[in-house]
């Protein structure tokens, strides 16, 4: 089975650096929930929207090798290429961010792959890849030219978009129940519960 993953917020939890940062640069407290969700609200509420898209661009630039898995994620997609099945990441964000310093953020995101994923993958080259799209209607056409046959984001608009592959499932990643009432989509929690729906070995 070809499956395919988002990166953002589906492999990758930000929840802890965007707190981090947030409190180095003196925007939050100690008393904003450590959640990337939270530190956004706290700095919209304050009328900081410029400072939010800044520090984005710094997390997903500058800080991206910080950032850390969500439990179980990489050791799912270490288990799903030894079983055989090909696993492609295919993720959108734009090149550059839109304040700040102008780091390569497909550029971070493809050194965080080497630098935290790809050494923990013993199978044959060939059965992972990696894309990184610049809109979500190019990350559409990417999973169907990719062949997935299941795919997995934390964003509801993506599986159930009308350019999402009618031939692949998709399959809803949402560890803080976000997203309940999801069209009928299959929802999971953990990638502890993705890998028992794949009956990885």
């Amino acid at each position: 089975m070809h499956i395919g993953i988002d990166f953002d917020n589906t492999i990758v939890s930000y929840d802890a650096l965007f707190h981090k940062v947030a409190r180095e640069w003196g925007l939050i407290n100690e008393h904003i929930p450590v959640n990337k969700l939270a530190v956004r609200d706290s700095l919209r509420a304050s009328g900081r929207e410029e400072l939010w898209t800044e520090m984005q661009g710094h997390v997903y630039g500058a800080r991206m090798d910080e950032a850390v898995t969500y439990p179980g994620a990489i050791e799912f997609i270490r288990r799903a290429v030894d079983a055989g099945h090909t696993v492609s990441i295919v993720s959108h964000k734009t090149q550059r961010p839109f304040l700040g310093q102008p780091h390569d953020l497909h550029a971070a995101a493809q050194g965080w792959i080497n630098h935290h994923l790809l050494p923990h993958l013993t199978a044959p080259v060939g059965r992972f890849a990696a894309y990184f799209e610049l809109t979500k209607e190019a990350k559409l056409l990417r999973i169907g030219d990719c062949g997935c046959e299941a795919f997995i984001d934390d964003l509801p608009e993506i599986l159930l978009a009308q350019a999402f592959p009618p031939t692949a499932a998709g399959l809803l990643f949402d560890p803080e129940s976000h997203h309940a009432a999801s069209g009928g989509l299959q929802r999971f929690t953990s990638w502890q519960q993705i890998a028992a729906f794949f009956a990885l070995p």
